[in-house]
């Protein structure tokens, strides 16, 4: 009797570690949106949980093959890469060069459009996966427990409710917050709760809240429109009557990639949590010729300057009226940029067509963040407490900036109508003022 709970107690002590891990199914996602997630599925992995991804054969940022530590499914799309590439170039003009100009039916009409081609593509992406009956079959057999997804792209809940296991969203946000507010029922009163993009604060004028209400009210349409597509394909593929919301409100969790350091105040419920700036860490010794660029700029310190992955080049206008600016402050500048060299470029200045933008951050000489204001630099550099000469070009940049703006960490440019001495003034404000 004693050998026998010896063996019991044992065999308990062997599967105990294996009780509470999980076995979960990922999302495909891309670009900024994957580089969220990373460090939540890195960690997964580090405490014993099964990670397999879903990665398809167009993705213009992601080889899997980068990716061994994770177990993954490659599933085949209707499109190339170049179709994806394409579309997304015509969304970046828009947020750009089309969305601020003042014509506001052909803007959101313009915007419907954008979202109805987005929607085909999705729903492309989806029959790779749902009309596999193959790789159906597979994730049957995979026995998950969850489903964890960025809901940018479609289809992660209708693959849940199919597989019949929960599902965790991971999100930054939807415009207006459309999907938060219409799908996981997350309360926004309009006089107080500005929606993301509008480029307000929580201290809304009159017409300010009217401004808001409306913007609410035409999001809402415009998204009810574009849904209409995906409620077909989901009734289509479940074989009853449903809609995309109603699946989409079933999710267990919303992990939001914001904090209350960026945030203004808002109602939230219980299944909302807020993780930005997830993905921050300190900063690591930078390579040994820019470490020694840094060092060289003594007591004035470094100015830090990057407009995103997505921005490889400007004009050759615009590409000088930076130079010039960035050429009369004591400080030394490290400039991600792979465009033509500036005329106006000066020695106080160089270029690279890659930085360690975290590790730079967090260097004790730097004073400034010249910024685009996408949310994974934002957080680093609230991280790192350093101060932004905002340059927002498209999305949710332009809001992102006013948010920073009105916690007093930042000034904002206009990129289109930006002159040298606009950025010059920016930038001795960041670094001069204590505020």
């Amino acid at each position: 009797m004693k050998g026998l709970c010896v063996f019991l107690v044992l065999f308990a002590l062997c599967v105990v570690p294996t009780v509470n891990c999980g076995n979960i199914l990922v999302w495909h996602t891309e670009g900024s949106h994957w580089i969220n997630m990373k460090p939540v599925l890195d960690t997964l992995i580090e405490r014993g949980h099964n990670v397999t991804m879903l990665f398809h054969n167009a993705s213009m940022f992601i080889d899997p093959k980068e990716h061994a530590q994770y177990n993954h499914h490659l599933f085949n799309v209707s499109m190339s890469m170049s179709e994806i590439k394409d579309s997304f170039e015509k969304i970046l003009h828009f947020f750009m060069y089309e969305v601020y100009s003042g014509n506001y039916v052909k803007m959101y009409w313009k915007l419907y459009e954008l979202l109805e081609q987005n929607s085909a593509i999705g729903l492309k992406m989806c029959d790779g996966i749902l009309r596999s009956e193959t790789l159906m079959e597979k994730l049957k057999q995979g026995k998950y427990d969850l489903v964890f997804a960025d809901p940018v792209y479609p289809c992660s809940e209708l693959v849940a409710e199919i597989l019949h296991i929960p599902f965790v969203y991971s999100l930054r946000f939807s415009i207006a917050n459309t999907m938060e507010r219409l799908c996981g029922m997350l309360p926004a009163p309009p006089s107080y709760v500005p929606g993301t993009m509008v480029k307000l604060t929580d201290k809304m004028t009159l017409i300010e809240r009217i401004v808001n209400v409306v913007f609410y009210l035409v999001q809402d349409t415009t998204f009810g429109l574009t849904w209409k597509r995906y409620d077909q394909y989901y009734s289509e593929i479940l074989g009853n009557a449903t809609s995309f919301c109603k699946l989409m409100g079933k999710a267990d969790l919303w992990l939001i990639r914001t904090y209350w350091d960026f945030d203004y105040p808002h109602p939230i419920l219980p299944n909302f949590k807020y993780v930005g700036g997830i993905h921050c860490k300190p900063a690591k010794p930078l390579p040994k010729d820019m470490e020694e660029f840094v060092q060289s700029s003594g007591d004035d310190g470094i100015v830090v300057f990057t407009l995103g992955s997505m921005i490889t080049n400007l004009t050759k206008e615009k590409s000088n009226i930076i130079a010039s600016a960035l050429g009369q402050i004591p400080q030394k500048v490290l400039w991600r940029y792979k465009g033509e060299k500036p005329e106006t470029l000066a020695p106080n200045t160089r270029l690279y067509e890659w930085i360690p933008q975290n590790d730079l951050l967090g260097h004790p000489k730097t004073r400034a963040f010249v910024t685009h204001g996408g949310t994974n630099g934002l957080y680093e550099a609230i991280y790192h407490g350093v101060p932004m000469v905002g340059i927002p070009l498209f999305g949710d940049q332009p809001d992102n900036m006013v948010h920073m703006k009105a916690k007093g960490a930042a000034v904002i440019m206009d990129f289109n109508t930006m002159q040298a001495k606009d950025l010059l003034d920016g930038l001795r404000k960041v670094i001069n003022d204590p505020s």
